[in-house]
């Protein structure tokens, strides 16, 4: 019964993290297709994201468009199909179709948004062109995020009320201490960079006082299964005030989603430690025991694993 009942819980959380990145993918596909498929504003959706503060760097747009503008893979065709595809796997993952095959696709294809930025960081290098002059893991750190959070959907699997539980029947073991830790460490960076460097160019914070996203991110890392919880729950807080302060009347509704769109999957992360926990895994009582193991081997003093307890 009780393994049930955790079987169960696991399958919620998978639920929340579905419609959370599903979320990001519907809001961010419908925004571009709009733009992309409107001959006025056309031109300028793909000249956004070739520029030189757009997505694409030099050596992106060589290795993927060989040919320059003129071939048949141009700028135009690839973001309108990323776009369509965006759309239709944000659809397929808040309903649970595919999700497992989605959520290792997107894991590894969130950190081609990091490499892919154009970026300059030269000490004594006046810029000259507007572009990212943060390091681009700084700049794309919710998108590191959402790869982490990709990988501990693909282990929870499709979850509750998904299309892919009416045709398949997956067998699963979960160890939430290590799933715990890794959303602990990818929610956690977030804020600490946020936290730190937040002064610098397009590095997010939240419209909050930066010092607080510090002590999110530390108390994410490193406290203990109620100190997570907490924190978890403090993220959906922040997350909902970042919201408001970002509505925008002269904007559209799809306009105002997806500049906000990443925050409903950070949202959705910090549901999930609220309710779970972070598991007990590198938290600073795990932390202290690990030590004290340590340096018991040098003393022959026995130190009991009290990780349950923690």
């Amino acid at each position: 019964m009780e393994q049930t009942k955790t079987a169960d819980r696991y399958d919620q959380m998978a639920l929340i993290l579905r419609i959370g990145l599903g979320l990001v993918f519907i809001i961010g596909g419908t925004s571009k297709l709009s733009l992309l498929l409107v001959s006025a504003t056309h031109d300028g959706m793909v000249a956004n994201y070739m520029g030189t503060s757009g997505y694409i760097n030099t050596i992106f747009q060589q290795f993927l468009f060989p040919s320059g503008t003129d071939g048949l893979f141009n700028p135009s065709v690839f973001l309108t199909a990323l776009s369509a595809f965006e759309l239709f796997s944000g659809i397929a993952l808040v309903t649970g179709f595919l999700v497992r095959p989605l959520s290792l696709f997107y894991a590894f294809l969130m950190w081609t948004f990091v490499v892919s930025l154009p970026v300059l960081t030269v000490p004594g290098v006046e810029v000259t062109v507007k572009t990212y002059t943060s390091p681009a893991l700084f700049v794309q750190v919710r998108d590191i995020a959402l790869s982490g959070m990709f990988f501990v959907l693909f282990n929870l699997g499709s979850g509750t009320m998904s299309v892919d539980n009416r045709f398949i029947s997956e067998r699963k073991t979960i160890n939430w201490d290590v799933l715990g830790l890794l959303l602990r460490f990818s929610l956690a960076i977030v804020f600490i960079i946020g936290g730190f460097f937040g002064a610098f160019a397009k590095i997010a914070t939240f419209a909050t006082w930066q010092p607080v996203l510090v002590i999110i991110g530390l108390l994410l890392i490193f406290g203990n299964d109620k100190v997570v919880r907490a924190a978890g729950f403090a993220v959906i807080a922040v997350m909902l005030w970042y919201m408001v302060q970002k509505l925008n009347m002269d904007k559209s509704i799809i306009g105002n989603l997806n500049g906000i769109k990443r925050e409903f999957a950070l949202a959705a992360c910090g549901g999930v430690l609220g309710m779970l926990g972070g598991g007990a895994l590198f938290t600073l009582p795990d932390l202290i025991l690990r030590f004290k193991q340590y340096f018991s081997m040098f003393t022959g003093t026995n130190v009991v694993n009290a990780n349950a307890n923690l």
